[in-house]
């Protein structure tokens, strides 16, 4: 007969710490939520933009919100339950019955990870979807003549072209979509930088075959000369989409890693700087590796520094400890922008500190 994987003192303490993660969770979500809402009062009565609206608005934004205080809670609430383990003597009747320091950072690491891959789900999926649907209600609230504000005033580049277009938003008709830009201008420049045409159009469509452009005033600058032509419809090869068009105006922070590296793509391919893209693309990345590498370097002060204490001691710990974690991997982050080395660099030193910390740590309390 197997012996199971995971035994009854595995499964008390991964239910220790998910219960005092989520419930750590549960109060900062709250608290989060509580202060974006007053904050949104401050827009009320601005158009359409009422307290509904903000109450919908910052509800949308709650998986948003989620994903980002995730990290915290989780070395939070694992110091908080293994800390009161520690100090109800808990930790040391299961040590005395076989289950050794490595086992209990295991079960830790476990029921962290089952929690994190689920945020990192989440953090593709309905974190920047619930932000756009925000945006998109706030923008339309606000506004009278725009259904989306995002296409507003917008500039990109493909190549030799330069778009501009004044007005635009997203249309839906059943289940297709497509992108709607209103008065646009693309001026398109000669490889010796000097400018060869520039066409206005009232109205330019991108659909999944591409651009289509209606009511086309074009004017060609010739050397000696200009020339002008009018069409009714023509259609525009392009590689300029949804993610290219906003690629300027969104907030990298809020992109899925989809989104983030096919702006990386566009910016690279039109010679842009593409750091601060690049910055959030790998810490998507990183994310998952962050949360459970912390609360693994958490670990050995519950056997020792958490012992005796409070919860307030727990507390405090805990958010030094992922404060301090955070602070130093964006001082890498930062140094990475300004020395332009590669990121995933800038993001892995820190982990790789605190994986040692932790190894120094265990060594030293299980001697």
């Amino acid at each position: 007969m197997s012996r199971p994987m995971f035994k009854v003192h595995d499964l008390y303490v991964a239910r220790a710490v998910l219960g005092a993660v989520l419930l750590t969770w549960g109060v900062l979500l709250g608290l989060d939520v509580m202060l974006a809402l007053v904050s949104e009062l401050s827009d009320v009565g601005k158009g359409r933009y009422g307290f509904m609206q903000a109450l919908v608005y910052t509800g949308l934004t709650v998986p948003r919100r989620a994903n980002y205080l995730f990290p915290y809670a989780a070395v939070i609430g694992s110091l908080m339950a293994l800390g009161q383990l520690a100090a109800t003597s808990e930790l040391t009747a299961l040590r005395a019955v076989g289950l050794s320091r490595r086992r209990i950072g295991i079960t830790v690491a476990v029921a962290v990870a089952l929690l994190t891959a689920l945020m990192s789900l989440s953090g593709e999926t309905l974190g920047p979807e619930g932000q756009r649907r925000a945006d998109a209600l706030k923008a339309s609230s606000k506004s009278d003549d725009m259904i989306v504000a995002q296409y507003s005033g917008v500039w990109a580049r493909e190549g030799d072209t330069i778009l501009n277009a004044a007005a635009g938003q997203e249309r839906d008709d059943g289940g297709d979509r497509w992108i709607e830009l209103h008065d646009v201008h693309l001026y398109e420049f000669a490889d010796d930088g000097r400018l060869k045409s520039m066409a206005l159009v009232k109205v330019a469509e991108h659909r999944p075959g591409g651009w289509l452009l209606r009511d086309v005033t074009r004017t060609y600058f010739d050397e000696r000369s200009v020339t002008e032509s009018h069409v009714d419809e023509e259609k525009w090869e392009s590689r300029l989409d949804a993610t290219a068009l906003t690629a300027g105006t969104d907030r990298p922070r809020y992109l899925s890693a989809g989104t983030l590296r096919e702006a990386i793509e566009y910016r690279k391919r039109n010679n842009l700087d593409a750091s601060e893209f690049e910055e959030h693309y790998w810490g998507r990345w990183f994310y998952p590796l962050n949360v459970i590498v912390l609360c693994l370097a958490a670990i050995p002060f519950a056997f020792g520094l958490l012992r005796s204490g409070g919860t307030g001691k727990r507390l405090f710990v805990g958010i030094l400890f992922a404060l301090g974690f955070y602070l130093l991997q964006s001082q890498f982050v930062q140094l990475a922008k300004v020395l332009k080395f590669d990121f995933r660099i800038a993001y892995l030193l820190p982990t790789l500190v605190m994986v040692a910390v932790s190894a120094f740590l265990f060594r030293r309390r299980s001697g």
